[in-house]
Parts: C-alpha cells; structure tokens; sequence
C-alpha cells in the first residue's frame, strides 16, 4: 500500500507501549522525535506531565489507547476490555491469557474500558519510524503483521520475546523473516540498568543516560554484542528455552530448594540474573551492516 514518506523518517522512533516513559525519554534525549502509544489511562496522565514541553513542541505525540487486530482502514470497535494491572503497571494487556498468567503470579486485575487504535492507519499516518520498539504484553505480533502491509521497514526493531511456548517463539522469527529482518540479538532485560552508552555513540547524541529497571535499554547500531543469523539465534534461543523450562515462572525448579542453588550459582558464573527474559532485536536487510 501507499505510505507517507518524509526526510525526517530516520529521526522518529515509535515508543509501543510508553509506561511511564522511561524508553520516550531516552529517545527524546538522543535528539529522535518520538510516537508514542500507551493504552493505560494513568500512564497516559503521567506522560502528559512528564513530557508536557516535548508535546507541545510536536517531538512526542502520544496516542491513546490500545492497538487491536486490524487492517488499514478498518473500523475496530471504538473501546476494548483492557486489563489495568494492580500491582505491576508493566503488564497491562488486553488479553485473556496474560491477564491470567499474572493473576496466576500473584498480582491483582482491574477491567477497564480503553479507545482502541489501528495500528495499520498510525503508520500510514505518521510514517515507517527508523526504529520501532513494541512492549506491550501480548500484542507485539499484531505490531509487526501490519508492517506486512508496507514496502518499507523500520530499519531496527524490537519485541518483548516469546518465553512461554517455543513454538510460537519461531513463528516471530518466521514473521520477522518474511518482513525482511536478516540479523538478529537476543538481549537480557534483567539488569538493563547495568547497560552503558558506547563511546562513541552510533545512535544519535552521546547522553550517558542513567537506564532503569523495565527500560528497554539500547537499540539499533549501538547494541552490544555480534548479530546472529537466522540459524544462530535459533541455537541461542533453545539454551534461553532451556533455562525458562526448569527456572522460569512457572518452571519446573524454581520453588524446589536445590533449584534456587542452582539458579543463584548460574547467575553469579554467569553474571546475569537466570533466567531472566528477552527482547529480540533485528535489523533489516535493507541496513548496510558497516
């Protein structure tokens, strides 16, 4: 389909799931502008103050309300049950099955109803961003099908990574491969706050940002590491599997005694908690890798 286009493409990155705008922030300070989309109406309250001044000057537009399944240009029905988490603000969703699982983890769901958006319509609206990270419990697949629907691609992007069902976990790659995505890293979200800006940077300005706990830390060129192909972040990927099944949420040792030794002696070798959780980074193939 037909899509705006704009020299100022490279500077704008979509923020998928704001929170309290830990990632915007940080985007914002590198010198991107920023598209914005947040589902929870006291996070929304939040980002209004918080990035009252970036608002106002056009640099962070905030959309709201929660994206759903659905094509460009179809009308989705105007509100959605969305399920506000009482205890942990990051895992707000509006799926059955996530509200569940964290139910299951001992925290508390409140039903609210939120606007629903066309993820599809924001593209075409306000462009292909240069990088797109999407967080938002449950729904990042739906993010990345309506990128099918353009011929361009964000140059990098990231999702929070299946760690329930593997098999699912290779239907994203699938996606992402059908999208043109090439090169990938899979990157530990516990700990980000340990994450250090390169010097120099690759991405935009040199800030020395102070990164927090739930950010989603450094992105595109300046990620640490060596991107892996198709075949090695596969491998990498079962070692992660591996490690959820016995020590994850629900894992087969992680209440048992001898597990949790287990899991504390892993983590100190390792130097990262175990097993901690991921994002997937890519990078499209369209990038020139030097």
């Amino acid at each position: 389909m037909s899509e705006r286009t704009s020299s100022n493409d490279k500077k704008v990155i979509f923020d998928v799931g704001v929170h309290q705008g830990e990632d915007t922030d940080y985007y914002l300070k590198k010198g991107f502008s920023v598209v914005g989309f947040e589902a929870n109406p006291a996070l929304i309250q939040h980002c209004k103050e918080k990035f009252a001044k970036e608002i106002t000057s056009g640099r962070f537009v905030l959309i709201e309300g929660a994206i759903v399944d659905c094509k460009a240009g179809e009308s989705p029905r105007e509100t959605i049950p969305f399920y506000r988490n009482m205890d942990d603000t990051v895992w707000g969703t509006v799926c059955d099955n996530w509200a569940e699982r964290n139910e299951k983890l001992g925290t508390r769901n409140e039903i609210i109803e939120v606007p629903t958006i066309n993820f599809s319509d924001c593209l075409q609206e306000y462009g292909i961003p240069y990088y797109m990270k999407v967080d938002i419990e449950g729904m990042d697949r739906v993010c990345l099908e309506a990128l099918l629907e353009f011929a361009k691609k964000p140059s990098y992007l990231s999702i929070e990574s299946e760690k329930v069902s593997h098999e699912k976990l290779i239907e994203e790659f699938h996606l992402l491969e059908q999208l043109g995505y090439n090169a990938f890293k899979a990157v530990q979200q516990s700990g980000i706050s340990k994450q250090k800006e390169p010097d120099p940077v690759m991405e935009g300005c040199q800030t020395a940002y102070p990164f927090t706990e739930g950010s989603s830390g450094l992105f595109g060129r300046d990620l640490p590491g060596s991107w892996k192909n198709s075949e090695e972040i596969r491998s990498a990927y079962k070692k992660i599997f591996f490690l959820y099944e016995y020590f994850g949420d629900f894992g087969k040792w992680r209440r048992k005694f001898y597990g949790r030794v287990i899991r504390e002696v892993m983590s100190t070798i390792l130097r990262k908690p175990i097993p901690g959780w991921y994002d997937t980074h890519a990078r499209h193939e369209s990038v020139n890798p030097l």
